[in-house]
């Protein structure tokens, strides 16, 4: 069996003279995209990313999500590949304008500019961003900037945000996302999960926020599906008095990511498959234990009953 998934929001893909689709990218997905990261923040890789922003020049200088560029024009308006774009190599082409909602604004700034990136060669849907820069900066505040110009080690000095898994509710992290003051502020964190051995330094850093710290002993026999229940009311309380969580774990990769999948699964009754697979959309580098991922497997069997099945086969490698 294979979790590989490839996550695409948005509506039907319009499909262009040359096959390459337009479709749209909702906030929280951009929001991801601009949290990926490895070793290095995935924004410093060039084949990563290229945001364009198709409003006016006034409207841009003033203020710009975090590594956009400004889309050119031609003299008679028509917008033009930026130099250098590379379209055919870029993993990610997303376009965005004030407010545009729908694929369905043919004339609007965002849809003409998108076209053109689809035309001229994008490998990759071309994704524009619904709701534009007014509703993403609502929702983001703290990844407007004014700086256009970064250098390489700018980039490689990004510190990324926790991914979000449930918009404006549920957040994966690491432990380094978690002690941070600023993180917790500008996503609003009232609650954190964090899984570890010892949690004795992140317990005295946070000011008013819940903590739930689930001990786990490192090791490959380290039991953590006789705490998904625990980790489930936690997060649903503060989900129901809608107050942010972060769950987080020393890399944000196999602990975390484990209590996230077993809280998916519990909340919305989704096989250990869906909610891998929305995971994945989220945070592309998860990496569950194998241990973890049979816990998982358990755990699926206790929603789903004895007579649910088998729901999700784990017996092969899934990465």
């Amino acid at each position: 069996m294979s979790l590989l998934f490839i996550h695409v929001k948005g509506s039907t893909p319009l499909i262009s003279k040359v096959g390459t689709r337009i479709i749209t990218c909702e906030p929280t997905e951009l929001y991801n995209i601009l949290q990926q990261a490895t070793v290095y923040p995935a924004l410093s890789d060039p084949n990563y990313l290229l945001l364009l922003d198709a409003r006016q020049t006034n409207e841009y200088n003033e203020s710009h999500i975090l590594t956009s560029k400004r889309a050119p024009r031609a003299e008679d308006g028509k917008f033009l590949v930026p130099y250098g774009a590379e379209l055919e190599c870029k993993m990610h082409v997303v376009v965005l304008d004030n407010n545009t909602t729908s694929l369905s604004k043919r004339d609007s700034p965002a849809f003409k500019c998108a076209k053109v990136m689809a035309e001229m060669g994008s490998r990759n849907p071309v994704k524009i961003l619904r709701g534009g820069y007014e509703e993403f900066s609502a929702l983001y505040p703290f990844l407007r900037t004014q700086k256009i110009l970064y250098m390489p080690r700018e980039l490689d000095e990004l510190r990324p945000y926790p991914v979000e898994v449930l918009p404006g509710q549920l957040y994966l992290g690491n432990y380094q996302q978690s002690c941070s003051p600023g993180v917790r502020k500008d996503l609003k964190i009232k609650g954190v999960l964090h899984i570890s051995q010892d949690a004795e330094e992140l317990s005295e850093s946070l000011n008013g926020v819940d903590l739930l710290h689930c001990s786990l002993t490192d090791g490959n026999e380290a039991d953590l599906l006789s705490q998904f229940g625990e980790v489930c009311r936690f997060i649903g309380d503060h989900g129901t008095k809608k107050s942010p969580v972060l769950v987080s774990s020393e890399h944000g990769l196999s602990r975390s990511a484990s209590a996230v999948l077993a809280y998916l699964m519990h909340h919305y009754k989704w096989p250990l498959k869906a909610a891998y697979k929305h995971l994945q959309g989220c945070k592309g580098n998860i990496r569950p234990h194998r241990d973890f991922v049979h816990q998982l497997s358990k755990w699926e069997e206790q929603i789903f009953g004895e007579d649910g099945g088998v729901q999700t086969d784990v017996s092969d490698p899934y990465y």
